[in-house]
């Protein structure tokens, strides 16, 4: 019997490490930098609206890279990736930015990873960002199919529902009750272990 390979593709802030955005709201005190995708849909008008505040508050990417270097993983991320690396591929698909993650990948030993990248000035500061591809996500997880693949993805946003309704099978991990009213097609988790099983019983029902 023919069974295609697991390949388990998931979002990085949110399910593996906490919101960046949130840590940097915290550390300088702006508000509205705790804005998400779980609050505004549209990326561009998120991002836009970020690069504005950070010009607005005289914030380079050092000081955002300084907030990074002090996040940690959630607790139970790691064992869950050293979980999933046992039965499948494992990748990790964000919004985020090479130039923001380098320091949580560490944390969790080098996971593949696809991102995003930031345009900086001569000052250090941010003036703009480069998606890779548009719609990279649901596009990556196409591919990944294209491939031979059976894809599991995971994400937490409304930024990752295109990538989730694109994959063999979605899961949607500690969501907003917000997300959860537009997309109740997707599987609900709230805890690794939650998640472990949903998994577990996706590749059964897949591969019996």
């Amino acid at each position: 019997m023919y069974r295609k390979p697991p390949l388990i593709a998931m979002d990085l802030e949110g399910v593996l490490v906490p919101e960046i955005w949130i840590a940097v709201a915290e550390k300088t005190g702006i508000e509205k930098l705790r804005l998400t995708t779980r609050d505004i849909a549209d990326y561009d008008e998120l991002m836009q609206g970020r690069l504005q505040i950070l010009r607005d508050h005289k914030l380079s990417l050092a000081d955002i890279q300084a907030v990074v270097d002090s996040i940690k993983p959630l607790a139970g991320a790691h064992e869950f990736l050293e979980w999933v690396r046992q039965r499948a591929q494992a990748i990790v698909l964000t919004d985020s930015y090479y130039e923001f993650v380098a320091p949580l990948m560490a944390k969790l030993e080098f996971p593949t990873h696809f991102c995003n990248t930031l345009e900086v000035d001569q000052d250090n500061m941010i003036v703009d960002y480069h998606l890779r591809l548009h719609d990279g996500k649901r596009r990556a997880v196409a591919a990944f199919k294209e491939l031979g693949f059976h894809v599991i993805a995971i994400g937490d946003s409304y930024n990752d529902t295109a990538m989730l309704a694109e994959a063999d099978a979605g899961v949607l991990f500690r969501p907003s009750q917000n997300v959860v009213a537009d997309f109740p097609q997707f599987h609900i988790t709230h805890s690794y272990g939650e998640l472990q099983d949903t998994i577990g019983l996706v590749l059964r029902d897949e591969n019996p």
